[in-house]
């Protein structure tokens, strides 16, 4: 299992796990979903519920990840197997991705 905190301008939003390749879970932070003025992650992850479950990296995720040669580059770069989604959005969604989100890797 691989776990990652989400944050939003440097502020928690939630966790996201992979539990296993085929299983997905985005949580929001308690804080973070009780503040009405908090904003969802995203529109694909509403502030409706507090816990997400999905067999696939959730959309959103996966879009902050990099696609076709650069992709093929951070991979033998970085030694991820490209069909390694989540390793890939660990690896490379810690400090400059295109918006407000950066995921950073909980070890435990």
């Amino acid at each position: 299992m691989r776990k990652a905190a989400v944050y939003r301008n440097g502020e928690l939003v939630g966790t996201l796990t992979e539990e296993t390749p085929s299983s997905y879970v985005f949580r929001y932070d308690d804080r973070w979903f009780a503040d009405a003025k908090k904003p969802a992650v995203s529109l694909t992850l509403p502030k409706t519920q507090q816990e997400y479950r999905g067999e696939i990296l959730f959309p959103f995720f996966f879009n902050l990840l990099s696609e076709g040669v650069n992709r093929t580059l951070q991979s033998r770069q970085l030694k991820i197997d490209e069909a390694d989604h989540f390793g890939f959005l660990l690896a490379t969604a810690q400090y400059d991705t295109i918006g407000a989100i950066t995921v950073q890797p909980i070890t435990e």
